[in-house]
């Protein structure tokens, strides 16, 4: 039996709720276990923000925030995958043309299924006071992808309560049954109960409504998780158009806390992006692996709307404490696609989980990162032609011609050579060594970048085939090239020291 087997609900929900929708599966569903977003962040096309992850049916699905200006944020899609690679999307899975309070500013969705229905909870129209229409609704639908309708007319959560403004809510439901909702901007985070329909609020034991539970730095973007008997609170600091957006943590023994901020879990990484925060968990059923989902924004993008949705591997200490997510960089195509790549020259296409371009005299494809001290690793084919293809790395201004960067190359040539050299619209080279290469034999290349070190290995990991000193450059992108040869990569990954 598949642990994923017709699983529905929000994947942070317990297993002893979900048990109850639960049924079998065939057994050829994979379970993913990736290090990161190994086929390449970010996962989807286009600029998304705030994603929110639930599993319905088989499936993972993702909603997240159209990142627009306010005026356009007026629907949300969603997108849906068997293995967490390759993903469906699913256009205006809501729109506020169907929800007659919400003008604009539709934000954070939040899915969950109960009753046998789902639901998708959302923010609409940034209301700035309690004299202002909007806040925090709730839609239904029949199935996961919509269409979502507007549940019962006007927002669920309307005011400011505890100067918390309504936005960015999570929903979660406990070990007993008991659905809770957690939101609030401005600084501060409320949690109230969700009644049994889904749609209404209940009361606390003293019968109030909202209780504050507001941590420590704390911001906006509430999120919910339970491990092991532990409730995970989760939160974005710092200014969501700022580098410093970050997600922090706490951990209390009630799903009302107290909670104690901890540490920060996910922060902008110079080397691969900014911004990284508004995060949701995921929980692959049945197992000890989590992810996180977030967004964040490429390091060439200053416009607070370029954003990007990605995820990456949690991983926590015996004690149950998260450590750190780093954010990787990897890509093995197997998503068919290359975003995130940005071409110059050439003809590029991805084919069978490779990276694939055709003869041109220096047609680069760069990712988006700005790495120092670095592994680089990549699978390199010369598919044909006399020249050679590689990697480039600690690359700036780049533009299209043959040498036209300043950075770093190490290729391999069927003529018999590895090489390694420095372009600066002009080509040094800077060592070569011999190396049986025949066309159409797929080959690991990797580059180790530490300081002026530089060593470049083929196939065997442990004896460089080039070793030099040169500190002409420092840091900059990375990608791959060719010279007067086509080639296919594969499997590109690139580490920090």
């Amino acid at each position: 039996m598949s642990i994923l087997g017709g699983i529905l609900g929000k994947v942070v929900a317990v297993a002893g709720v979900l048990a109850a929708t639960a049924a079998a599966a065939p057994a050829s569903v994979a379970l993913p276990e990736y290090s990161t977003a190994e086929a390449g962040n970010p996962i989807v096309a286009g600029w998304y923000a705030d994603p929110d992850v639930a599993i319905y049916n088989n499936r993972f699905y993702v909603f997240p925030t159209a990142s627009r200006t306010y005026a356009e944020q007026t629907y949300l899609d969603a997108f849906s995958s068997t293995d967490l690679i390759t993903w469906t999307k699913h256009p205006n899975v809501l729109s506020a043309a169907n929800v007659s309070w919400a003008r604009y500013a539709v934000w954070a969705p939040a899915p969950i299924a109960r009753n046998g229905r789902y639901y998708l909870y959302f923010a609409a129209n940034d209301i700035q006071s309690n004299s202002e229409l909007g806040g925090i609704g709730v839609a239904v639908a029949n199935q996961p992808e919509g269409p979502y309708t507007d549940a019962i007319g006007r927002p669920l959560i309307a005011q400011f309560v505890n100067g918390a403004q309504p936005i960015d809510q999570d929903v979660f439901i406990d070990d007993d049954g008991q659905a809770y909702i957690y939101y609030g901007g401005w600084g501060h985070a409320n949690v109230a109960k969700l009644n049994a329909d889904m749609t209404s609020l209940g009361t606390f034991a003293d019968g109030t409504t909202y209780k504050e539970i507001t941590p420590s730095g704390y911001v906006e973007g509430s999120q919910m998780f339970k491990r092991n008997g532990k409730y995970y609170l989760m939160w974005s600091e710092g200014g969501w158009t700022g580098p410093d957006y970050s997600v922090a943590y706490a951990m209390a023994d009630s799903p009302t806390g107290p909670f104690t901020r901890l540490d920060k879990v996910l922060a902008q990484d110079p080397a691969v992006a900014r911004g990284a925060g508004h995060n949701s968990v995921l929980n692959i059923p049945g197992t000890d692996t989590w992810y996180i989902f977030y967004h964040r924004r490429p390091l060439s993008e200053t416009g607070g709307n370029a954003r990007q949705v990605a995820y990456d591997r949690m991983n926590f200490n015996a004690d149950g404490t998260i450590q750190r997510v780093k954010m990787l960089v990897e890509d093995n195509f197997a998503d068919g696609n290359s975003l995130g790549w940005k071409t110059y020259g050439g003809v590029w296409s991805v084919n069978g989980g490779q990276y694939r371009t055709t003869a041109s005299y220096g047609g680069k494809s760069l990712l988006d990162d700005n790495h120092v001290n670095a592994t680089y690793d990549l699978d390199v084919t010369v598919t044909s032609g006399i020249g050679d293809a590689g990697l480039v790395f600690r690359a700036s201004n780049v533009g299209t011609g043959t040498d036209a960067y300043r950075g770093y190359y190490a290729g391999i040539t069927p003529a018999g050579r590895v090489i390694l050299g420095r372009a600066n619209n002009s080509w040094t080279l800077l060592g070569s060594a011999p190396l049986p290469v025949v066309a159409g034999q797929r080959y690991h290349l990797r580059v180790v970048a530490s300081g002026s070190s530089i060593k470049v290995y083929v196939g065997d990991l442990t004896s460089p085939r080039i070793s030099v000193t040169d500190a002409t450059y420092t840091s900059g992108r990375s990608g791959v090239r060719v010279f007067n040869a086509a080639a296919a990569f594969g499997n590109v990954a690139i580490s920090n020291q």
